[in-house]
């Protein structure tokens, strides 16, 4: 599943006559489950899942469970990609 989030940053400085904006865009991944199935007994066990894939639609109960391991969101390594799409400075 990847889930895209973009964040826009502005700055404001005193006595500047421009306004520093950034765009970035943040990339989520939920990659191979780590849930360890044989904590119970003291050892270590993985079921092997390779990708987090949700049961339901975004926004809903569904969504934070794994269709192919059945497991919660959390225990899959997340991975975060993020890039700025652009530094520019605008005069007003």
């Amino acid at each position: 599943m990847t889930k895209r989030q973009v964040i826009l940053m502005k700055d404001d400085f005193s006595g500047d006559d421009s306004t520093n904006s950034s765009f970035t865009i943040r990339t989520v991944r939920y990659r191979e489950c780590q849930k360890n199935h044989a904590a119970s007994v003291g050892g270590y066990a993985v079921d092997g899942c390779r990708e987090f894939m949700p049961c339901g639609e975004e926004e809903t109960p569904g969504a934070l469970i794994c269709a192919a391991c059945g497991c919660h969101r959390n225990f899959h390594r997340r991975e975060v990609e993020t890039e700025v799409a652009c530094d520019c400075s605008f005069p007003t």
